[in-house]
């Protein structure tokens, strides 16, 4: 729920910024877009880390342990 949340907040001002590039052509607007897109990327990578490490790390602890 979390991710998602995060995804479409995200994804709205990405396409805020991007529309207000393309209104004002101010390159700022297009660095935010992509600043905010990378972060969101590195956040997804964390997140799909973790949930490996749950998923396999854990369950073999435990089948081994």
């Amino acid at each position: 729920m979390l991710i998602r949340l995060i995804l479409l907040l995200s994804a709205l001002f990405i396409l805020a910024a991007v529309g207000a590039y393309l209104f004002s052509r101010d390159a700022r607007y297009l660095a935010w877009a992509v600043q905010v897109a990378q972060f969101v990327v590195f956040l997804l990578l964390v997140f799909g880390v973790l949930f490996l490490l749950e998923r396999y790390g854990l369950v073999a602890w435990r089948v081994f342990g």
